[in-house]
């Protein structure tokens, strides 16, 4: 199972550079650049959050089409919370530190609340997901907006901002490093954990020199990436802002700050380390692959399944809120068209990255891969100057494509 799952990301990681090989070639060389990058990998990290929550949900055989206007309604409640309740009504001065604090709280709470509302139903009511989750989509995206009555709200805090990325929005080069150092240990220290216990089950291993491909393929990875995200400048004005503010003397080229990751990938990632360690590490994560893989069994088997569902349910809702975070912050507005067809890009992500349909299996890394995938498509036809309508079509065509292939590997797998 392990070197079935080795081969399908490595294979993923192949059709991914296949892919920024080919938008590199058709767009002069615009997308291979350490700032499309920088800014590919933001703007996937609002995704790459919802779908690590949306592979639980596929697993078990349901699906969510309101994320996109959990995500909107959520964004827009933060937003108010920061420009109208805390300030005005509780007298919370600019940039108090419980500003973005008190609104990232009342976000989780309406998303982990959205979602134990839509879970009781789907699990007590035996509504099917779709149907409640297709009347979610219409419901919350009306509630967004009739929070404002339709307006923008801005600007957010500042603390707040952070979280979107940006100059201020990212840790600089050292730290980027230090990551990377992190990153590189995390991953030869799993391998050989992953060795000893497999041997200490009397599990197959993996030949010696596969391990070692694959730390050095993951350290590469996290090196390359880091050091494309350290080659990324602020732009010349705001160091040069940077510079006078300090007291920073301008060499005659200017002054070269590296933005370093974002602080969205890190949350991004974060998410990922922690959703991986839940499915895979926790009974709660037992549980949902034992759905999924059949759910008559499970139930016999003593699972409350009910309450598993509206647990998974409530899971997702607080990803949304903190997906939410991540685009109110980057756009430093609270916006009704927040989180519009989120949900396809979720859900294609997951499905590209090896999450069946049918139930039972799935990764969070192979779903964070999808996000990047289906967010490589989108920056990449934008760079060719495609039209927005080519793009859905093409969009539309991967994502069956990818079924098509699921169903194709397991039907000859069986």
């Amino acid at each position: 199972m392990a070197t079935e799952l080795d081969t399908r990301l490595l294979g993923m990681i192949g059709a991914l550079a296949i892919i920024w090989i080919g938008f590199n070639i058709f767009s002069g060389g615009l997308f291979l650049t350490p700032r499309n990058l920088w800014n590919l990998s933001v703007q996937t990290a609002s995704v790459a959050v919802m779908v690590t929550g949306m592979v639980l949900i596929i697993v078990t055989r349901n699906i969510d089409l309101s994320v996109g206007s959990i995500l909107g309604l959520v964004g827009m409640v933060m937003g108010v919370m920061q420009t109208d309740i805390l300030p005005s009504q509780l007298g919370l001065g600019l940039g108090n530190p419980l500003i973005w604090v008190l609104s990232l709280v009342a976000g989780l709470v309406v998303g982990v609340g959205i979602g134990a509302l839509q879970g009781t139903i789907i699990a007590y009511l035996r509504v099917p997901a779709f149907i409640v989750t297709l009347g979610g989509y219409l419901v919350w995206r009306g509630a967004a907006w009739w929070v404002t009555m339709g307006r923008t709200v801005a600007p957010m805090d500042p603390t707040f901002q952070l979280m979107g990325g940006g100059p201020a929005g990212s840790i600089g080069q050292l730290w980027s490093w230090v990551v990377a150092v992190l990153a590189c240990a995390a991953i030869l220290i799993g391998l050989y954990w992953g060795r000893r216990q497999r041997r200490r089950f009397n599990f197959p291993l993996r030949p010696v020199w596969a391990e070692a491909a694959l730390g050095a393929i993951g350290c590469g990875l996290a090196i390359g990436a880091v050091w494309v995200a350290n080659a990324y400048p602020w732009p010349r004005r705001i160091a040069e802002n940077y510079a006078e503010a300090n007291g920073i003397a301008v060499p005659e080229g200017g002054l070269f700050i590296s933005h370093g990751i974002a602080v969205p990938v890190l949350i991004a990632l974060g998410v990922g380390v922690v959703m991986t360690f839940i499915a895979t590490r926790t009974r709660f994560g037992r549980y949902v692959f034992a759905m999924g893989g059949n759910p008559e069994a499970a139930e016999l088997a003593g699972i409350n399944t009910r309450w598993v569902t509206v647990k998974i349910f409530m899971l997702m809702g607080a990803l949304c809120a903190i997906a939410a975070a991540i685009s109110t912050a980057r756009l430093n507005a609270a916006t009704n068209a927040l989180g519009t067809l989120d949900e396809l890009y979720v859900i294609a992500a997951a499905v590209i990255g090896g999450t069946s349909l049918a139930g039972g299996v799935g990764t969070i890394a192979g779903a964070l891969l999808g996000a990047l995938v289906m967010q490589s498509l989108q920056s990449g036809m934008v760079l060719m100057g495609l039209d927005s309508p080519l793009q859905s079509i093409v969009v539309g065509a991967v994502l069956v494509f990818a079924v098509w292939l699921d169903t194709l590997y397991r039907r000859n797998k069986h």
